[in-house]
This record gives C-alpha cells, sequence and structure tokens, in this order.
C-alpha cells in the first residue's frame, strides 16, 4: 500500500546547522526531508501499536538563512500539496554568532480541539489566528517566533469531542474496558492528536516553526498526581494502569521525542531502542507502566539554548513527590538538575512550568492552607481537604510549599548575583553577575495575567510570572469574579488569616499584578533583547483576529 501522511510535518527542534521533523504515516515508509538551497536527512519509520513514525535529523542547513523544504514519503513527494494555498514550510536558522539576535518566544497552554470537532461553543483559537497572521508575511522578524513553547493540555483525554466518544462507545461496546467518554489505551490516543493537530492552520504553523511542549494533567486525566490519596484511589479502577500506560507512552511519542535535539536523540536509550526493533509496541507499553510507578528513572524536564537566552521545561506531573509532609514538585535528583541548569552563561533564563509558580494571592494561601489541613492527624479533617483539593483542583505550587519556596530562593539568589553567588559567569573565570530577567511561562488557570516579584532585597533581575490560558477553551463566566476578586488585597487578607491559623508562613517575597486577568482565548509573546524583556499578551476577538490584551517591558 502507498503511505501518506496522517499527521505533521511538525518541525521540532532548530540546532545550529540541524532540524528535527516528525512525522506520522499511514504505512511502514522511508522518510526524507530536502531544505531549498541545502540541509537534507532521513529515516525509517519505527512501528507501535500499528502506528508509523519518523524523527528526521535535517542535517547541513545554511545558517542565518530561512529554507523552504519538502517531506518525501518512499520517495514521493507528500509535503506541501501541490494543492496547498499556504505559504510553503520553512526552517529558519539562527546566525553562527547570534548573540545579539532577538529571541521571540510565542507561549500558551489549553487547547480543546479543533472549532469543527468540538460541540461547545468556545471562543476562537488563538493558535490559528497566530498562524493565519504569520501566514500574511511569514519571514517577518516581528512574526515569526524562534519557538513555540506549549504549556500542557495538548490534548484532553476526559474532554472529548463527539466524534471521539462516538469511537469509544464502539469501543467499549466491543469489550474495551473504561469510561465511554474518556480514552484509555495508545490506539484511542491517537484519535485525540489526529483531531488536534490536523487543523489546517495548526498544521501549517506547526511545520513552519520549531515547538517545544510539556504535559499537565488533561493529556492524562483530571487532578493527575494531585496527592498520594488519589493515587491510591485511581489504583483501584480497572482501567487506570492501561489509561497511565498509554497516555505516558503516546506523550512520549508525540510530544517529548520532539523535545529532543539531535545530539540528545543520539544518546536517548529509549529512542535507540524503539527504532532498531520491528515492533516497539511492548517498549512502549513496558516503558509507560514502569515510569508511572517508578520502578524506571525517566526525566520529562529538558532545556535548551536559544543564542543567549536559556529554556528549562520543568514537568510538574508526572515526578511529582507526593508523601504527605515531604511534598515536592520535582524529585531531588530532578531538582538538582534543574539548579544546574540555572547556572551557566545567558543573558536571560525562562522557566517553562505548566503550573503557575505565582497564583493570585488568596488562591496561593487556599492552597498552602490545604496542603496543611489534608496532612491533618484527624482522618476527618484531612479527608475533608482531600475532597476539596479534588474539588477546585487546589495543585499548583503553593500546594507544594517546600518546592514554591525553593522555587523563589534559587530565583532570588540568581537575581542578587554578585561574587561567589549562583548566576552565570561573566568571562572566562570573572565575577558572576546575575540574569537580565527570569520569566517563568505558565498555563493551566484559563486566564491571561503578568505578575512581578518583589524580594525586598538587592535582586537585580526582574522575575515575572508569565501565565497564558486558555489557547482555546473558556473559564465558566460565573467564576470570572470570583477570580478577580482573589486578586484584591481583601481577599488575600482574609484567606491569609484562615491559613496562619493552619501553620501556613507568609512567603518570603510578595508579588504584584502588572496586567490581566484577562478570561478569553489568548497567545501570548516574550520578546528578549539584549539585556530587555518585553511580555505581551494576544487575545482573540469574535472574528478570529488578533488584538493586543497587554504589552510589558521589564526591567521597567
Amino acid at each position: 500500500m502507498t503511505a501518506h501522511l496522517l499527521i505533521g510535518p511538525l518541525l521540532r527542534r532548530v540546532v545550529g546547522d540541524r532540524a528535527t521533523v516528525w512525522v506520522e504515516t499511514s504505512e511502514p515508509a522511508h522518510v526524507r526531508v530536502e531544505a531549498d538551497g541545502g540541509g537534507s536527512g532521513s529515516a525509517p519509520t519505527f512501528t507501535a501499536y500499528g502506528h508509523h513514525y519518523a524523527l528526521v535529523v535535517v542535517e547541513g542547513l545554511r545558517l542565518g538563512t530561512s529554507s523552504t523544504y519538502r517531506v518525501l514519503v518512499d520517495d514521493r513527494q507528500v509535503w506541501p500539496s501541490t494543492e496547498s494555498s499556504y505559504p510553503p514550510p520553512t526552517i529558519r536558522t539562527r546566525p553562527a554568532d547570534d548573540a545579539g539576535t532577538p529571541v521571540r518566544l510565542i507561549f500558551g497552554s489549553c487547547r480543546e480541539a479543533t472549532p469543527s470537532a468540538t460541540a461547545r461553543r468556545l471562543p476562537p483559537d488563538a493558535l490559528d489566528a497566530y498562524a493565519r497572521k504569520l501566514m500574511t508575511d511569514p519571514q517577518d522578524p516581528s512574526l515569526r517566533p524562534d519557538l513555540i513553547v506549549l504549556l500542557g493540555d495538548q490534548v484532553y483525554a476526559d474532554k472529548t469531542s463527539a466524534k471521539v466518544r462516538r469511537f469509544l462507545r464502539r469501543r467499549r461496546a466491543a469489550g474495551h474496558d473504561g469510561p465511554n467518554d474518556q480514552v484509555v489505551t495508545f490506539d484511542e490516543y491517537t484519535k485525540l492528536y489526529l483531531e488536534s493537530w490536523r487543523d489546517p492552520e495548526v498544521r501549517w504553523l506547526f511545520a513552519s516553526v520549531p515547538t517545544v511542549m510539556i504535559f499537565d494533567d488533561h493529556e492524562l486525566i483530571d487532578d493527575w498526581n494531585t496527592s498520594e490519596a488519589w493515587r491510591r484511589d485511581m489504583n483501584q479502577q480497572s482501567w487506570w494502569e492501561e489509561r497511565i500506560t498509554g497516555g505516558l507512552a503516546s506523550y512520549w511519542v508525540y510530544q517529548h521525542l520532539g523535545n529532543m535535539g539531535p545530539d540528545e536523540l543520539a544518546v536517548d536509550p529509549l529512542f535507540q531502542k524503539v527504532t532498531q526493533v520491528d515492533d516497539a509496541t511492548d517498549l512502549l507499553h513496558e516503558f509507560g507502566r514502569t515510569v508511572d510507578n517508578a520502578q524506571q528513572v525517566y526525566q520529562w524536564s529538558y532545556s535548551l539554548d536559544i543564542g543567549r537566552t536559556r529554556v528549562v521545561m520543568l514537568d510538574n506531573r508526572c515526578s511529582r513527590v507526593l508523601t504527605p509532609d515531604r511534598r515536592e514538585m520535582l524529585p531531588p535528583a530532578e531538582w538538582n538538575w534543574f539548579v544546574d541548569q540555572a547556572h551557566g552563561s545567558y543573558d536571560h533564563l525562562v522557566v517553562g512550568s505548566s503550573l503557575p509558580w505565582l497564583m493570585p494571592p488568596a488562591i496561593h494561601y487556599l492552597e498552602a492552607w490545604n496542603e496543611k489541613t489534608a496532612a491533618s492527624n484527624r482522618p476527618w479533617v484531612a479527608a475533608t481537604a482531600e475532597k476539596l483539593r479534588r474539588a477546585v483542583d487546589l495543585e499548583h505550587w503553593a500546594a507544594f510549599g517546600r518546592s514554591f519556596n525553593a522555587l523563589g530562593e534559587l530565583f532570588r539568589r540568581l537575581g542578587e548575583g554578585g561574587d561567589g553567588a549562583p548566576g552565570h559567569r561573566v568571562g572566562a573565570g570573572g565575577a558572576y553577575a546575575s540574569p537580565a530577567s527570569i520569566s517563568v511561562l505558565s498555563g493551566d488557570v484559563h486566564h491571561s495575567y503578568v505578575a512581578e516579584v518583589d524580594f525586598g532585597t538587592d535582586v537585580a533581575t526582574p522575575v515575572m510570572q508569565l501565565t497564558c490560558s486558555p489557547v482555546h477553551n473558556q473559564v465558566p463566566a460565573f467564576m470570572r469574579p470570583l477570580m478577580r476578586f482573589s486578586w484584591s488585597r481583601a481577599a488575600a487578607h482574609g484567606v491569609r488569616g484562615v491559613a496562619r491559623s493552619a501553620g501556613v508562613h507568609r512567603p518570603a517575597w510578595s508579588w504584584k499584578r502588572l496586567a490581566g486577568p484577562y478570561f478569553g482565548n489568548a497567545i501570548s509573546t516574550l520578546v528578549l533583547t539584549g539585556r530587555d524583556a518585553t511580555a505581551r499578551v494576544d487575545g482573540t476577538d469574535k472574528d478570529g483576529n488578533l488584538f493586543s490584551v497587554a504589552e510589558v517591558p521589564y526591567p521597567r
């Protein structure tokens, strides 16, 4: 049978004169990518669960150029289509000496399937809107980002479209265990990606701009790893082991595999194994099963550099330490890795965290209070707090107090700079200097805002929380006044008093909102030029066009 593209191409990483391109094909095939003006690469597909994938490393690209490219499957061009009305896809490389070249990132989270796939009446998709805007002039440096950063809920395993639910009902009637409206197996997960990533505008955007991703809970299930008690309850579900196994295996194939650059792919043990066997189903099934129950250590967090900017993406979900009184967002070994990444030679540090580090102050204190009470020695108090935790999603950094404080302390020490302090070294053997900026990019909470930290010390570095959510979803209207009120001093004062009664201490720093909250669909941009930074939030109007919601330069 003739193989064709099911999904892709996705341009995932561009590193120097190399790039990685991910595809899914309908049949086993040989995939080749050719760039005009030089640069090519090829790879055979690997097979898992009856599906076929390739990650092609393109080498020999010219630096400082933008090259159109084409994808061939078994020597037949399949992309771009001769019938396409969209601009041709391109791979843009940065110049050899790119220290002075601005870095532009766009980011967001929480994207339900395309408008045609969901029955809900949602505001226009911000990622579609950005793609259409970029299509007007794909080479415009003020529009074209260096990287798209997707911060979780790229697909919704527990909130499926009508089309996927019809498929699931047929599967359940045939004897496949699981809820009628939620995916469980690897094959069921593939339907979510097929539905979402074949959106024409998004498909063009992903083929033209490098993209990195990290999961949040809805890639698996709402409240994923919110507590030790939650894990015990989920393990009693007959379908849960298959759900977590298929979810993690599919996330590795569809999202995480492309997060790795060419050098990391060359040494990743799992990638080497799946590309060397006839069928990787058993390998990926065992991987998903053992990673979830900690029989196998796998680090989902990763880092990359673009010019003088360091991007570190953190796993906020899979590897949490859930032991009461020792809850941590990252296990010790991964935290130490993150601290190492926060040191080095760079100007700007960008931390991707699917969950905001800084929430509205009233919600922060509510979550900190809940963590304390859920660990109570009185069973009825702990049980009530656990129910509240799951009911209203009290699971952000504030609900992992040890990690919340450790992250702030790391940022404070980085921002202070000075001799012997953590930060980046200026020149060989020189003194330490503070970064020009520290930005935490987050999503999850279905509203967008910009907040700034005040450490109350000699911290020269601006430390910012940039939250952008949702890309294509919405928060119920009745919740919006409550969420606005949660930013107020009155709300913070009241909830802080309750939290204090449970032994919650006031953080060693404060933060203030500079922009937002904005509740519409949005995509945000972070532009880093020299030692300056600017964050911008763009929303979508009823016609699906972008409009400016806020623009915040820093340092201010």
